[in-house]
């Protein structure tokens, strides 16, 4: 966003579609930068963590008519379509960080708009109808590769951690494994944290065996009442 504009983000209403990770992550920095972070999301848990993390919380139909900039990170399609367009407010700016360039309908963009020119390498201005302008950054694209540098190597290390990883459990352990998607081990996740953690020179607490017992039991070593044993028989079940 800052190397394709250079727009000063304190200040400015930053609407983000989808609070999974990503969406958590850019509403981190957003908010660190001075914004006033919106969000929409269609998941009620996700849209109830982004209000105890502070952050507003409504329909894009809404957001459409108060955001400054938009960035998608949903992973799914049709987020800011040709409904929205006509709410924008005036120079706002449109970017997709989730997905294919889907999430931003720029096709129906193209239809709606009377005009368009790049005005640098990633940025296009794009004049509507009813006299305002907006910008569309990399064609809608994942912009944080299109028009900067992509993500840092101290994160990239450790997708190539995982990914090997997992390559070599799928050779060792291909014969007893279905033809189907598998999740991460948590096993894995953790010696790849361990690992990162170490060559930062962070060092952690380790559970004494006491404690991994402890932890490991739903039935725990004080005496329970039968109301609070029933309802953790139950969680764990």
């Amino acid at each position: 966003m800052l190397r394709g504009t250079g727009i000063l983000i304190a200040g400015k209403n930053f609407v983000i579609a989808g609070y999974g990770h990503c969406g958590r992550g850019i509403a981190t920095r957003a908010k660190g930068m001075g914004a006033n972070v919106i969000i929409t999301e269609v998941d009620p848990i996700r849209a109830l963590k982004a209000v105890m993390d502070g952050y507003q919380v409504m329909p894009m139909k809404q957001a459409a008519r108060l955001g400054d900039i938009f960035v998608t990170a949903t992973g799914n399609k049709n987020i800011i379509t040709e409904e929205h367009f006509p709410l924008l407010k005036n120079g706002a700016i449109l970017g997709n960080v989730g997905h294919f360039n889907v999430e931003v309908r720029v096709d129906q963009l193209e239809e709606y708009a009377s005009g368009k020119e790049e005005i640098k390498y990633g940025v296009t201005r794009y004049r509507l109808p009813n006299g305002r302008h907006l910008y569309l950054l990399a064609e809608g694209r994942l912009f944080n590769l299109a028009i900067a540098e992509g993500h840092p190597s101290e994160v990239m290390d450790l997708s190539f951690a995982n990914q090997i990883l997992s390559l070599i459990m799928l050779v060792k352990e291909h014969e007893h494994l279905e033809n189907k998607v598998y999740n991460v081990p948590r096993s894995q996740d953790e010696l790849i944290a361990l690992m990162k953690l170490d060559m930062m020179g962070v060092n952690i607490e380790k559970l004494t065996e006491e404690q991994t017992k402890y932890m490991r039991s739903w039935e725990r070593e004080h005496n329970l009442t039968g109301a609070h044993y029933s309802e953790m028989k139950w969680r764990k079940n």
